[in-house]
């Protein structure tokens, strides 16, 4: 099982991510006008899906095909022990718990542009 969520306003334009099999689990909107940055809106869209099967890669490509590069956007998922940590062209993949996995992430997503206090992801 494949368990994520992307959030709505990281999506480019006129993008799409449906890959097959995903299924819908919920989705809200929360306010995050306290921690918001740069051109960042107040609120987000939060979408939570999961998937059957193990096409991680398509998956994560899927992601990276959509994200909105500006401002550091990002999306996670879990699929088994893994953690996938993926930006607008660029996916990290490391066992969770992998201390230097997630700091490779963390560095990428700094440079990208993604404020510090947004790079606190769930192992």
């Amino acid at each position: 099982m494949i368990k994520g969520y992307v959030i709505g306003e990281s999506l480019r334009s006129g993008a799409e991510f449906r890959p097959a099999g995903l299924r819908l689990l919920k989705v809200g909107r929360v306010d995050v006008s306290g921690s918001a940055a740069g051109a960042q809106p107040s609120y987000w869209t939060l979408v939570e899906w999961e998937a059957d099967g193990d096409d991680v890669d398509g998956l994560a490509q899927a992601l990276a095909d959509v994200l909105e590069p500006a401002d550091g956007w990002y999306a996670d998922f879990v699929a088994g022990e893994e953690r996938v940590v993926v930006f607008a062209g660029k996916v990290f993949r490391y066992r969770r718990g992998d201390a230097a996995g997630r700091a490779a992430a963390q560095a990428y997503g700094r440079a990208a542009g993604t404020p510090e206090h947004q790079l606190d992801w769930e192992e």
